[in-house]
C-alpha cells in the first residue's frame, strides 16, 4: 500500500468546519463531493448544525462515529493547532488544511506553522498544507479541495499533477483539461509543513494508472528525495515534467573558488534534472506540450524522425527545427521510397519530410498510406504529421486516423493548425498527440527522445566504487601539498609538485622536475594568487626560478602585509596544447555534495559555461557532462588538432565526485581549475580544497549558505 494511501484515496472524509452554505469557501468541498459522485462516506463537522445537505453534522472530531481517513481543515489559522490535536487523538492519519496565516504571513505564522508541523509528526498525520487548495482525486472522484477547477468536468487520465502553487496550478490544470488531457490527480502542497513535492509525487506514481507526473515547483528544500523520486520515475518508466520557476539566481554567496561562485541555484537544478532524467518544462504551454507527448504511452527508441506534411515550408521548418534539438530526420529506405512514389502525386516529394501536397483532401487514401509507410520504416522512431484547418472533413480525417492508429506502434504526433474544437477532440480520443504549432510538436518529439535516452543510460550506468574517508584537519582553505597528496590518492592526476622555503629548494625542484617550471606563492590567505602577481610561468632555467622566488614573494607581502607566506610550490609545467577544464565539488545547501565540469581558464570567467551532478557520477554520466558543456567542439578536432582523450577527463570527472562523496561532512568547496586536457590525456595544474567543520556523527548542516537555496 501506498504511504499516503489515506490521503490520496480515503474511504471517509470528515469536513471540519464545514458551511451550509456550499457556495463559500468552507462549504465546496462537500459541494464537489456530492455532485462528482464520491462513494465514501462524509462527516461535516460543525458545532452550529446538527445536519447539512441532508447529512448529520457532528459538534467536534471527538463525536465522529469512527475514525476517518481523511480530514479537510476549513477553520481560521489560529484554530488549526487545536483541530489537528483532536485528529491525532482521534487516530485520523491523515489530514488537508486548507488555512492560510502561516509562514507566507510573518514570524507568528511561522510560529503557528511549526506548532501544527510538530502535531502532525507527533501522531503521524500525513498532512497536506496548511495554505493550499487540497488535492483532487479523479479516478475515485475525491474532492479535497476548494479550488474553482473542481467546477469543470474533472475527467480522470493518465497525468499526475502535483503543484506547489495553488493559483498557478490551477491555471495549468485548466490548461490542461483545455488540452483534452485528463489528470488522475491535482494536489497541491501549500507551505508543506508536512507532506512535501516528491513524497506526493512518489506515491502519485505509484497508482499504475498514472503514465506521466507533471510538477510545478516555486521551492526545494529536500534534494534527496527529489533524486530519490526522479530515479523511481526512471525504474518505472513514467516520465517526470517539471516547470520550475526562479532560474535566475539572486546572488550567491562570495566564495573562495570558482565552483562556490558559479553553484547558481538553477544551474544546480538543471544538473540534477539532466542527470536523473526529468524533464524540464520552460513555461506552462511547454509543460502541456510534452504531457501531451507522454499521454499516450507509447515512446520512442531513438532520435529518427520522419516528417509528413500538406505543405513544402511547413516541412522544412520542422526539419530546420529537428536540426536544432539534435534529432534526426532520417532518410528513408528504398522500399519505403518506392511505396510513397506509388501514392504521392508527382508533384509532391517522397523524401523525408514527404509532401503529400493539398491533393490528399481529394483523395485521403494518400494521407493514409503515406503515413502508414514512413512509420513502418524501420529507420523513423517517431513520426510528426502537420496539415491545417479541414473543418470540412472531420469525419475523414477521423476514419483514416482511425485506420493509422489500428496498424501503430510507435508514437505518432499530430500538427493540425486552426483545427477545429471537435476535430481536435476526436483524434485525442483515438489516442494521438495534437498539437498547435509545429514549434510545439517538435517540442513534445524532443522531451520523448530525451527522456528515452536519459532512462535507456541510467538502467545501464553503475555507480562508482566509493573508497574510504580521507582525514582532514583543520578548517579553511587546505595547503596545496596537502590538497595533492589527497586528490593523487583518490587517483586524481596532478601535475607533479614541491613545496620550498627557499630560493635554493625551488631550484632544486626545478631541476628535478625538468624545465621548464611554474613558481607559485603558498598561503593559504591568498586564495587567489594570479590576481596578485603570485605566480610566474614558463621558468627555464636556475635564474628565473630564484627571480620568481623573490618577486613571487615581494608581490604577496606587498598585496596581503598580514598573509602568512609557508613558501612557494615549484610545480612541472607541461607546454603541450591542450583546452583548460574546471572541475569542482561543491556542498550545496539542498542537493548535498554536487560535482562541477566546466571550460575553465579565461573561457570560464567569460562564458560561465559549466554543469554539476549530484555526486558521486560514473566516467559514463561524467561524458555526458563533457557532451553537455556549449563549449564541447572545442574538445573535438579543431584545425588538425586531434580531440581531446574525454576518457581521461571523465575519469578525473568521476575520481573527484568519489572524494566529494566520502568527505562530503567535512569538504565546503574544490577547485581544480586548470584541468589541462590533451589527446594523450588529462592533467590538474591548479587547485583548492576548502572545508568546514563538521564531526562524522553530525549530519551536514542545511542551512548553509542560504543564498544559494532553491527558493
Amino acid at each position: 500500500m501506498r504511504k499516503l494511501e489515506a490521503l490520496l484515496n480515503p474511504g471517509s472524509i470528515a469536513l471540519i468546519g464545514a458551511s451550509r452554505n456550499l457556495n463559500k469557501l468552507n462549504g465546496r468541498p462537500f459541494k464537489f463531493l456530492l455532485d462528482k459522485g464520491y462513494r465514501g462516506k462524509i462527516y461535516p463537522v460543525n458545532p452550529n448544525y446538527e445536519e447539512i445537505a441532508g447529512l448529520t453534522c457532528y459538534p467536534d472530531v471527538g463525536a465522529l462515529p469512527e475514525v476517518v481517513d481523511l480530514a479537510v481543515v476549513m477553520v481560521p489559522a489560529a484554530a488549526v493547532a487545536d483541530a489537528m490535536l483532536s485528529l491525532g487523538a482521534k487516530g485520523v492519519p491523515a489530514a488537508v488544511v486548507f488555512s492560510s496565516g502561516f509562514s507566507e504571513t510573518g514570524a507568528e505564522g511561522l510560529r503557528m506553522e511549526e506548532q501544527v508541523r510538530d502535531i502532525a509528526a507527533r501522531y503521524n498525520i500525513s498532512l497536506c498544507g496548511p495554505n493550499c487548495l487540497g488535492l483532487i482525486n479523479s479516478f475515485e472522484s475525491v474532492m479535497a479541495t476548494f479550488s474553482q477547477f473542481a467546477n469543470g468536468d474533472t475527467p480522470p487520465g493518465p497525468v499526475g499533477f502535483v503543484t506547489q502553487s495553488g493559483a498557478f496550478g490551477t491555471a495549468i490544470a485548466a490548461l490542461a483539461r483545455n488540452s483534452g488531457l485528463g489528470l488522475g490527480y491535482f494536489v497541491n502542497t501549500g507551505n508543506e509543513a508536512g507532506v512535501g513535492f516528491a513524497q506526493v509525487m512518489q506515491d502519485v506514481l505509484a497508482d499504475p494508472r498514472i503514465r506521466v507526473g507533471a510538477g510545478y515547483i516555486e521551492g526545494l528544500s529536500d534534494g534527496d528525495a527529489l533524486a530519490g523520486l526522479a530515479r523511481q520515475a526512471l525504474a518505472h518508466d513514467k516520465p517526470l515534467v517539471i516547470t520550475k520557476v526562479g532560474r535566475t539566481s539572486a546572488g550567491a554567496r562570495a566564495a573562495a573558488s570558482h565552483t562556490g561562485s558559479l553553484a547558481g541555484e538553477d544551474a544546480i537544478f538543471q544538473g540534477i534534472c539532466d542527470q536523473f532524467g526529468i524533464i524540464r518544462a520552460d513555461d506552462e504551454e511547454h509543460l502541456l506540450d510534452v504531457l501531451s507527448g507522454f499521454a499516450v504511452g507509447t515512446k520512442p527508441a531513438g532520435r529518427r524522425i520522419g516528417l509528413i506534411t500538406q505543405s513544402g515550408g511547413a516541412g522544412v521548418l520542422m526539419a530546420d527545427k529537428a536540426a536544432q534539438l539534435n534529432l534526426q530526420v532520417t532518410t528513408l529506405d528504398e522500399a519505403t521510397t518506392a511505396r510513397l512514389r506509388e501514392v504521392v502525386p508527382a508533384f509532391g516529394s517522397v523524401a523525408n519530410p514527404v509532401d503529400i501536397t493539398a491533393q490528399f483532401i481529394a483523395e485521403p487514401d494518400i494521407f493514409r498510406d503515406s503515413v502508414k509507410a514512413v512509420m513502418a520504416d524501420p529507420g523513423v522512431d517517431i513520426g510528426v504529421v502537420w496539415f491545417q484547418l479541414m473543418h470540412e472533413f472531420v469525419d475523414t480525417l477521423e476514419k483514416v486516423f482511425r485506420d493509422i492508429a489500428a496498424a501503430l506502434n510507435k508514437p505518432l504526433l499530430v500538427c493540425w493548425v486552426a483545427g477545429p474544437a471537435d476535430g481536435l477532440q476526436r483524434l485525442r480520443d483515438l489516442g494521438f498527440p495534437v498539437f498547435r504549432s509545429a514549434g510545439a510538436a517538435m517540442a513534445a518529439a524532443d522531451a520523448m527522445v530525451r527522456y528515452v535516452q536519459g532512462r535507456d543510460f541510467y538502467l545501464a550506468d553503475k555507480a562508482p566504487p566509493l573508497t574510504a574517508p580521507a582525514t582532514l584537519e583543520g578548517i579553511g582553505i587546505q595547503p596545496t601539498l596537502t590538497t595533492h597528496r589527497l586528490l593523487t590518492e583518490q587517483g586524481v592526476n596532478l601535475v607533479p609538485s614541491a613545496m620550498c622555503v627557499s630560493a635554493d629548494e625551488a631550484v632544486r625542484s626545478a631541476r628535478q622536475f625538468g624545465y621548464p617550471v611554474v613558481v607559485k606563492i603558498e598561503s593559504v590567505d591568498i586564495p587567489h594568487k594570479t590576481d596578485i602577481g603570485g605566480v610566474r610561468l614558463g621558468l627555464s632555467d636556475d635564474d628565473a626560478v630564484r627571480e620568481a622566488f623573490r618577486s613571487v614573494t615581494s608581490a604577496a607581502r606587498d598585496a596581503h602585509p598580514k598573509a602568512r607566506l609557508d613558501g612557494v610550490v615549484v610545480q612541472a609545467m607541461n607546454c603541450s596544447p591542450a583546452v583548460e577544464l574546471v572541475i569542482g565539488l561543491k556542498h550545496d545547501p539542498v542537493f548535498g555534495m554536487v560535482v562541477m565540469l566546466g571550460m575553465g581558464g579565461i573561457a570560464l570567467e567569460i562564458s560561465r559555461d559549466v554543469v554539476f551532478r549530484k555526486a558521486p557520477v560514473s566516467e559514463g554520466e561524467a561524458l555526458r557532462m563533457i557532451d553537455s558543456l556549449a563549449g564541447a567542439a572545442l574538445l573535438g578536432e579543431v584545425r588538425g588538432r586531434p580531440p581531446i582523450d574525454r576518457h581521461a577527463v571523465a575519469q578525473l570527472v568521476s575520481a573527484v565526485s568519489v572524494f566529494g562523496t566520502v568527505n562530503a561532512e567535512r569538504i565546503a568547496e574544490l577547485d581544480i581549475n586548470p584541468v589541462m586536457a590533451t589527446p594523450n590525456g588529462a592533467q590538474a595544474v591548479d587547485w583548492l580544497l576548502v572545508t568546514h567543520e563538521n564531526p562524522a556523527n553530525q549530519p551536514i548542516d542545511k542551512n548553509l549558505n542560504q543564498e544559494t537555496t532553491y527558493a
